[in-house]
């Protein structure tokens, strides 16, 4: 198979493949008191929330708690197609099964994130020169990652069809109809419109954080 992308050749036939690959390889980059997982599950998935907002998500980390069968859920957005970007999201998922979703990005998951080399504020982390140095040779032995970036349908990119095709067969956004969120540990409630939520996330109450999203 050849990249779709470049034409370069591929060894890989599907992007679940050549990421869990990638986990056996960079397993043995973490410290010894942080071994990876074995129950880990990888996927190229949209996220849960803001795919596709100004402040992308651009990976998730499900615990194991939240699985029928004990494993942790990653998911690497299908918008990312540069491999470093996928290896460096990957690390930074990776490093929440392993140390636990509970720290949260203080911690152990910030020591074992600076010790991979990820670099930036940690909520957000980017791949450092000591990173791209470990694994430039994990990325030549695995070949190109099989995925081309899904085009962000806000961002204006080239149409792939008829003029009048919508890009996705999902349901279109209510425009300006207001969304009820709540706290549920106080009951506070603010309504906001969809595009808010999308772009920067649901509102947080003053006393207990991110708010949920009545259904």
């Amino acid at each position: 198979m050849t990249n779709q992308i470049d034409g370069t050749p591929n060894a890989f036939t599907d992007r679940e493949t050549w990421l869990k690959a990638f986990i056996e390889k960079i397993r043995r980059l973490f410290p010894v008191e942080h071994a990876v997982p074995e129950n880990i599950r990888i996927t190229c998935g949209l996220p849960s929330r803001r795919a596709f907002a100004k402040h992308q998500v651009i990976g998730e980390c499900w615990s194991h708690t939240m699985s029928r069968d004990g494993f942790f859920e990653i998911m690497i957005s299908p918008v990312i197609d540069d491999p470093m970007r996928v290896s460096g999201i990957t690390a930074h998922e990776l490093t929440h099964a392993t140390v636990g979703l509970k720290y949260g990005h203080r911690g152990p998951f910030a020591k074992v994130a600076r010790a991979l080399g990820l670099e930036g504020p940690l909520t957000a982390t980017t791949e450092g020169e000591a990173f791209k140095r470990k694994i430039a040779p994990i990325l030549d032995a695995l070949g190109p990652y099989p995925h081309a970036a899904l085009l962000n349908p806000r961002s204006g990119g080239p149409s792939r069809g008829d003029p009048g095709d919508i890009p996705s067969s999902g349901a279109p956004k209510q425009g300006t109809r207001l969304l009820k969120c709540h706290c549920t540990n106080c009951g506070y409630v603010v309504r906001v419109t969809r595009k808010w939520i999308d772009d920067v996330g649901r509102p947080h109450c003053p006393h207990h954080g991110e708010m949920a999203l009545a259904l």
